[in-house]
Formats: structure tokens, C-alpha cells, sequence
């Protein structure tokens, strides 16, 4: 993150998946950053239950300064939370221990403006314009228009999902269902399919099945096993996953992706 276009200091939320040590043990790092660099704005962290014991353990741990309000929030299985611009929900999924997926989707847009048809109506541009796009109805020349005659229906936002560590599971087709970006566990090839169900995660294959089943737009396999990480090896999984599901990448350190709105 240190070397990434992201500063840490503008982190709102942190998600915490479950309580394996790949999964949060880079938190007391994050949180002591944070205090040493003067941040004063609160925090919030979500997890699976134990995560305000958690917390609260990290925050006795050496001489950690208290510099800032850390709200920390358990969830669970079908938990939501309105987070202003967007909703934060959560699936519990099927690994070995308690574990949450995330989806995090924009709440709808205004319908688009139609200029030409308020011309038509007669409509002078300036205040009325805004009237009729915050919902209001307007009077011109004694006729009452509302906005629906000249602001389309509502458009959707854009929506996130991350699986978590998981085995393929319909909690990750329900979340995720016409979700723009789906980043799944992808942790070994279909060679070792066995090998990767008693540890609780999927393969690229698998990952692609429910990227299909939710109609998702854009896969990114992440959770990769070192075993792949001689160059060439990673791209036969990504070969897997795209013989199921074109729109298939691995997912990398620093890689950055635009998630455009639909029209």
C-alpha cells in the first residue's frame, strides 16, 4: 500500500474476512501507522465475531498510541450496514473457519436529464432544471411538469463483491448476482481439486462457475498458492479460469482497475 497511488491515512473502513493470519495480522501495523502519522478521524474495522476482542487486544499491545476512535463492528450471515453512498453486506461462505464475504454496492443514481425533451416543454435552463432533478414538480406557464417527464429511471451503482476464503458456495452466487467486479478465491488448479476442498478454498474453475452463475462482469482470482509463483505457473491458472469464464485475471500486487458505471 506504502508504494501504491493509495494513502493509508485516507482509510475509512477495514473488512476483515476471518482470523487466519494472512487475513489481519498486517492490522496492529496499519493502526499504529496511522496514530504515528498524527490521524485523528475515526475508524471503522468489521469482521466475523471476535473482532472487537481482537482489536481491543491489538490496542494493548506495546506502547500503542491512542490517536484516533477505532468503531469496530461484528457481522455475520446476511448482515447489512448503510454505509451513506453504498451498502455494506456480508455472506457467511464455506471455509475452516467463520468466515465472511463482502459486497459493497453504490445505491442507485439519478436517471439522466433529457435536455431536448425539456426544451421541447419549454423548460428554462437554470433553477428549474435542479427542481425537476431533486425530484420536484415544476410549473411553466400555468402547465404542471414532473420530473419524470424529462429524468429517467433510476440507474444502478456500481457493486463489489470479495469472496473471502471459501469452497464454491451459493452465499457467493446470491451476493455477488450482477455484480460489476467479483475477486474470488482461486488458490490451486483443477489438478489438486481435492487437495484444495480440505483446505477450504477454491479453484480457478470453480471461481469462474460462480462468476458465471452470478452474471458477474469481471473476475479477478486472487489467493493464489506459492506454488505458482514461478514465472509461467500463475498464467495456467488464469488459462483454467478463462476456459470458463473469459473475463478471468489474476489478481497482483498494485494492479489497479477502473469500474466504470453502466449506462
Amino acid at each position: 500500500m506504502m508504494r501504491s497511488s493509495l494513502s493509508f491515512m485516507r482509510i475509512e473502513r477495514v473488512l476483515i474476512s476471518h482470523f487466519h493470519g494472512d487475513h489481519f495480522l498486517g492490522l496492529p501495523g496499519l493502526l499504529q501507522s496511522m496514530a504515528f502519522n498524527g490521524r485523528s478521524e475515526p475508524l471503522s474495522v468489521y469482521g466475523p465475531h471476535g473482532i472487537k476482542r481482537l482489536v481491543e487486544t491489538i490496542g494493548n499491545l506495546g506502547y500503542f498510541p491512542h490517536t484516533f476512535p477505532i468503531r469496530v463492528v461484528e457481522m455475520g450471515d446476511k448482515t447489512e450496514v448503510d454505509c451513506g453512498d453504498y451498502w455494506l453486506r456480508t455472506r457467511a461462505v464455506d471455509h475452516l473457519v467463520p468466515t465472511l464475504a463482502y459486497c459493497l454496492e453504490e445505491k442507485a443514481r439519478q436517471g439522466k436529464f433529457d435536455v431536448q425533451k425539456a426544451h421541447q416543454l419549454g423548460i428554462p435552463e437554470g433553477p428549474l432544471y435542479r427542481r425537476l432533478q431533486g425530484g420536484k414538480t415544476i410549473t411553466v406557464e400555468g402547465k404542471k411538469i414532473k420530473p419524470e417527464a424529462v429524468v429517467g429511471p433510476p440507474r444502478p451503482g456500481r457493486k463489489v463483491v470479495y469472496s473471502g476464503d471459501t469452497r464454491p458456495t451459493q452465499a457467493v452466487v446470491d451476493l455477488a448476482m450482477g455484480c460489476d467486479v467479483l475477486i474470488h478465491d482461486a488458490t490451486m488448479e483443477s489438478d489438486l481439486e481435492r487437495q484444495c476442498f480440505e483446505y477450504g478454498h477454491s479453484t480457478p474453475a470453480q471461481a469462474a462457475q460462480i462468476a458465471v452463475k452470478s452474471k458477474a462482469k469481471m473476475l479477478f482470482l486472487t489467493h493464489i498458492s506459492p506454488r505458482y509463483d514461478e514465472k509461467g505457473k500463475a498464467k495456467r491458472l488464469e488459462d483454467e479460469a478463462r476456459a470458463v469464464f473469459p473475463h478471468s485475471v489474476i489478481a497482483r500486487d498494485l494492479l489497479e482497475y477502473v469500474v466504470k458505471y453502466a449506462e
